[in-house]
């Protein structure tokens, strides 16, 4: 979409970016827990979008306040010598299989525990509210907007809030299916504004050659990695 220059409006850019991968060798749906890092290969992650962004007009960083996120987003305020703030309307989704293994090949879905759980996939009833959701990112892409107003900002989160709040921008459903969320490892969706409107959504991966094929967008995941690399329900 192309954006008029004489508008008389501000043009900001905030990008949303999914953390890089986590050390997780137990292969748990970590969720909110604390304690979970960066991998080396995060860590390396996190440099490339920080090499790719260095270039950029950023004048605003945050991050949702978990370990994976801050370690993602430590590297590009340093580039941009930014202090770095933490924003609690980042976070990942809430969910009640935190702590557990929950993926794909595992029998999740045979346990009757679970099932109560798993009755309504457009709420969803297993976590947080898809609307809820929307209603936090978008509070925090529109603080981030007025801060780097005329300039560009940006905010790392996690798959399932940036999925959901895209979609929203975007008008789809907000129901879904997990394995074909567009939003791999390290990957950057960027919302222009023009003024205090959304006119465009972007999407690119600059560290998709570090990503692992099974891991990336659109990939089917392998028994026994869907919890471990949250594909099933966010990360």
């Amino acid at each position: 979409m192309s954006i008029p220059t004489n508008s008389g409006k501000d043009v900001t850019v905030v990008h949303l970016v999914r953390h890089g991968e986590v050390e997780n060798p137990t292969g748990i749906l970590y969720g909110r827990l604390p304690g979970y890092h960066l991998s080396e290969l995060g860590r390396r992650m996190a440099d490339r979008v920080a090499e790719h962004l260095a270039s950029r007009d950023v004048t605003h960083v945050g991050a949702s306040p978990l370990e994976r996120a801050q370690e993602t987003a430590a590297p590009i305020a340093k580039a941009h010598g930014l202090d770095l703030d933490t924003d609690e309307r980042l976070i990942e989704a809430d969910n009640v299989f935190q702590g557990k293994t929950f993926g794909v090949g595992d029998g999740a879905l045979q346990r009757p525990g679970n099932w109560k759980h798993l009755v309504n996939p457009f709420r969803p009833s297993w976590g947080e509210p898809y609307v809820d959701q929307v209603v936090r990112m978008m509070g925090a892409l529109n603080a981030a907007k007025d801060k780097a107003r005329g300039h560009e900002a940006v905010l790392v989160s996690h798959q399932l809030p940036i999925w959901i709040v895209r979609s929203y921008v975007e008008r789809r459903r907000l129901w879904h299916d997990p394995r074909k969320r567009q939003c791999t490892l390290a990957s950057l969706t960027s919302f222009t504004f023009l003024g205090d409107r959304i006119v465009s959504v972007g999407y690119s991966e600059p560290a998709i050659d570090l990503v692992p094929a099974h891991l990336r967008a659109g990939a089917t995941p392998q028994k026994g990695q869907g919890t471990a690399q949250g594909k099933a329900f966010g990360a």
